[in-house]
């Protein structure tokens, strides 16, 4: 287990392992490591075959250029970053790679990286239905894991049992409650926008074991609300440039409540199913409302109508990522069931690769003052 740094001090600082570090101690310990691609996928069952899953997430300040030679100029920038990345050697010390398909994007990056030849690493996709919680979907959804584990198992030389997958099962259950607690503490955890993400978003790299821990110990130190800021809810992909969260807390403002798919489109249910491969499609398919799962519109202006009621928030802000054609296609329709019911929102749109755009600060300082 990594160690974590939490100290007390005049403001709380948070020091988190390298994901570099984390990747050589789990692989000296016999473990392997999975590159994976957004966004919805089943940790548990890579855990349970002594996978650590690793997100990648565009990754932030890429030349994504080099992926030209494979995708078009107007695919996501996440996709291309990642596959740039890929390219440059970056993600040479995974043992494999997983690339759900939530998007025509990543299902066309998982078409290239097993008919290119791009890579010599084994590739895995995994799709997940569209709709809600269907008999149908969750059916599929199961079978698409099952042949997830068969390609696991010959990968790893691993067959865990319905017992260790369910226990694995409930491990990713227990962090992804903790997850949701410290949302819902937010206001009383002494860290600034920016850290706090780094906290949450710890969950994209870190071992289970060392999520649960770190996200215990964090809400054992909680302290008394802070007042004075501007609550205000936060959608779109994934904050990415970071420096964004900086701008929010320097205008006087606080995330309070998270509705992006790197964290809180993830905050799955536990599931109830003894087979554990249902348990799985239960818990990704119970998950609140997704643009990448095709979850009707009105589910998502009610749901972020409820993040606004609870926090006690006056706005949304979009923060997305550009040409991600799942969210543009929510976003008219949402925008305007939220200001009818008196919720203001903006939309930022980025690219992950480049750095933040000159007026995103002037549209969150602006946004602010109609809310004063």
């Amino acid at each position: 287990m990594m160690l974590i740094l939490w100290h007390a001090m005049s403001e709380t600082e948070l020091s988190l392992p390298a994901r570099k570090d984390l990747i050589r101690e789990h692989q000296a310990n016999g473990g392997m490591v999975a590159a994976v691609f957004p966004i919805h996928y089943p940790r548990e069952l890579l855990r349970a075959h002594g996978v650590l899953p690793i997100e990648i997430w565009g990754p932030p300040g890429r030349d994504a250029s080099v992926s030209d030679r494979y995708l078009q100029a107007y695919t996501c920038s996440i996709v291309r970053g990642g596959m740039a990345f890929l390219q440059s050697g970056g993600l040479d010390a995974a043992d494999l790679i997983v690339v759900p398909n939530p998007c025509d994007s990543l299902q066309g990056l998982g078409t290239v990286l097993l008919d290119f030849q791009v890579t010599d690493k084994p590739v895995l996709t995994v799709y997940n239905p569209r709709g809600g919680k269907r008999e149908s979907a969750l059916a599929y959804l199961a079978d698409e894991f099952g042949v997830m584990a068969a390609h696991l198992g010959k990968i790893t030389g691993r067959s865990p049992t319905d017992a260790e997958l369910l226990e694995a099962t409930q491990r990713e259950a227990h962090a992804d409650a903790l997850l949701a607690k410290l949302w819902q503490a937010r206001t009383s955890i002494a860290l600034e926008d920016r850290d706090f993400y780094r906290l949450v978003r710890s969950r994209e790299y870190l071992p289970v074991e060392d999520f649960i821990a770190l996200g215990e110990r964090t809400l054992e130190g909680a302290g008394e609300p802070q007042t004075g800021r501007v609550p205000v809810v936060l959608s779109g992909l994934v904050p990415e440039p970071m420096s964004f969260l900086d701008i929010v807390s320097e205008a006087g403002a606080m995330i309070v409540a998270d509705d992006c798919a790197c964290s809180g489109r993830r905050l799955y249910p536990e599931g109830d199913s003894e087979l554990p491969l249902v348990r799985m499609a239960e818990r990704i398919l119970g998950a609140s409302p997704c643009s990448m799962r095709g979850s009707p519109i009105q589910a998502r202006i009610d749901h972020l109508l409820d993040l606004a009621t609870r926090t006690q928030s006056k706005a949304v802000i979009f923060f997305e990522v550009k040409f991600c054609e799942p969210e543009q296609f929510y976003l008219p329709l949402v925008r305007a069931g939220l200001g009818a019911a008196g919720v203001r929102s903006i939309v930022l749109e980025v690219d992950v690769t480049d750095t933040l755009p000159r007026q995103a600060a002037t549209r969150v300082e602006a946004l602010l003052e109609t809310l004063s």
